[in-house]
């Protein structure tokens, strides 16, 4: 065993000194170490009850004959750090999740990890992680949050945290009372978990139980019920089936796994996000995701599921319905499904398919009956973004597929925030916010109070939001991010002026401003890059260097 680096022989008697003293008894320490990479912690409601998920992962070591050995990451929650400096330091997260849990099983090591996270960065953290190390390794999140509901005139309706960022800009239009807000407010979070539409943490924790990941039903069964706990338990007992047979990430995250996430995200309508740490992810395993892929997959993709922010329906109806094997299962009938991929379960991705089925057409709908033809997510190309940058089409409506309107321009999310508060912005605008890529933000912040702002006053329908930021996965409208290269970088989105005419078509694929060539260039020869934001610490050492938007905004061996 790898561990017996640590326990094994005369050598060694100071390490197994050690490790009596934590209370390891001869018998543990002769077992098989497994490592339990626990993110729980109280500033992150999809990660506070993650002890009691941990608690469970052991029991299931300890009965499949292993020692459990826990320890802990660091986590952001998205919310929380919204709309702040905060959210420079979400993204960035990432590299420090996984690069934590690569110094914590190596130095000690581990033979293989459990994985317990739930919210944004958390999950894919730790599949670089994964990826990484390339020990067997498996994953468990927390699940999801339950919806909220409150009471209208037409009867209970379901709400979600995005219901009260949306609130805020009806308030200030006041089309809201503050006294709804707070009734908003309080009902719109009812349980642990991560908030309860396709946002960020539930598309990624959907996508690893699709990409072979975690064991079927990861990605849907509610953090409040015990069906989760027993999960729990079934995925520490599996991690010794995984190291027994050797059947290690590398083996799981195939190109062919990757790509039946890619087909999964489009038929979820998942986070735009998802593209940022699939292609990172991917790059730890050794492969490349190229953006084109995403619209060719997406093309062919039926987009079945209408989930919060693009439709009604949560995260507990999806499972209600089936879960991602019923999602998965519908796919494979277009032969868009690969089967014979791996899966932690320690067989291929058929045998999990025979037995799925969708149990509610309405959250599932069949593949000749879907909510749009093409898959939620689109990449778009043109003068604007050389590189590439993404929207999630399936959260935005048809009048604003198409659309072509005035620059105004923002050298940052606060400034723009402002203006759609004070009314400053008009229907026909494209509203530009730069400077707040990877580079240049740095950490590429979420624009998610923009967006619902704009939404909760009702503009969704009329004005378009683009960035070399991004976005929240509760974002919906006309909201198009990760432009690259970045404006930071001297992107073409640094000589974009107010009046000038975008042109944006999602059908199309394209995006661009209504300018020559040579205009461009001229612009560009006179544009000087701005000063750092934070020239000190963590996120001036990330901005030194982290890659562009298009290539995973991942954390180079070396700055550039």
């Amino acid at each position: 065993m790898r561990s017996d680096n640590v326990k094994k022989g005369i050598e060694r008697a100071p390490h197994r000194s050690l490790f009596k003293a934590m209370g390891y008894t001869r018998t543990e320490i002769e077992r098989p170490l497994i490592g339990v990479a626990n993110a729980s912690n109280t500033i992150i409601p999809g990660h506070i009850h993650l002890d009691t998920i941990a608690d469970a992962v052991k029991a299931g070591i300890y009965m499949a004959g292993g020692t459990p050995i826990e320890f802990s990451t660091i986590g952001v929650c998205d919310g929380i750090s919204m709309n702040h400096d905060g959210m420079k330091y979400s993204l960035a997260s990432r590299e420090l999740i996984a690069d934590s849990v690569e110094v914590m099983v190596n130095a000690h090591a581990l033979d293989a990890v459990v994985f317990i996270p739930n919210c944004d960065k958390i999950v894919p953290g730790m599949l670089m992680a994964a990826a990484r190390l390339d020990l067997p390794a498996i994953f468990i999140s927390g699940g999801p949050m339950l919806a909220g509901e409150i009471s209208t005139e037409n009867g209970r309706r379901k709400i979600d945290l995005i219901t009260v960022f949306e609130s805020v800009g009806a308030v200030k239009t006041g089309r809201m009372s503050e006294a709804q807000l707070e009734e908003v407010e309080n009902a719109a979070c009812p349980t642990c978990g991560s908030c309860a539409g396709m946002f960020t943490a539930n598309s990624m924790n959907c996508l690893t139980e699709a990409i072979g990941m975690a064991l079927p039903g990861n990605g849907t069964i509610p953090a409040v019920m015990s069906a989760r706990i027993r999960l729990a338990k079934e995925t520490g007992m599996k991690i010794l089936h995984l190291l027994e047979n050797n059947i290690t990430p590398r083996k799981i995250l195939t190109p062919q796994a990757i790509e039946n996430a890619l087909v999964v995200d489009m038929a979820l309508g998942c986070s735009t996000n998802t593209v940022l740490h699939l292609t990172a992810i991917a790059r730890e395993a050794g492969l490349a995701i190229e953006l084109n892929k995403i619209n060719e997959i997406s093309l062919k993709t039926p987009h079945l599921c209408a989930l919060s922010p693009g439709g009604s329906h949560r995260i507990e109806d999806l499972n209600r319905a089936g879960g991602i094997g019923a999602v998965m299962k519908a796919l494979h009938g277009m032969g868009l499904i690969h089967e014979e991929c791996m899966t932690v379960s320690g067989t291929p991705l058929k045998e999990t398919l025979k037995t799925a089925k969708i149990t509610d057409p309405e959250v599932i709908r069949p593949v000749d009956h879907p909510y749009h033809e093409q898959g939620g997510l689109a990449v778009l190309f043109g003068n604007l973004a050389p590189e590439g940058c993404v929207v999630k089409q399936s959260a935005v409506c048809n009048d604003m597929l198409r659309h072509s309107g005035p620059a105004r321009v923002f050298d940052s999310e606060e400034a723009a925030t402002r203006a759609i508060m004070e009314g400053d912005i008009q229907k026909k605008d494209v509203i530009v916010i730069r400077y707040e890529g990877p580079k240049g933000g740095p950490g590429m912040r979420e624009m998610l109070t923009p967006t619902s702002a704009i939404a909760g006053m009702d503009l969704d329908a009329h004005v378009a939001l683009l960035t070399d930021g991004r976005f929240s996965g509760g974002t919906r409208g006309a909201a198009i991010g990760h432009i690259s290269p970045e404006a930071a970088t001297g992107g073409p989105l640094a000589m974009v002026e107010d009046g000038d005419e975008i042109v944006i078509d999602i059908p199309g694929k394209s995006i661009s401003v209504s300018l020559t060539p040579d205009i461009i260039k001229q612009r560009l020869a006179d544009w000087t890059p701005p000063e750092p934001k934070i020239k000190s610490g963590y996120m001036a050492r990330y901005a030194s260097m982290v890659s562009s938007a298009h290539l995973g905004a991942i954390v180079r061996s070396s700055p550039g």
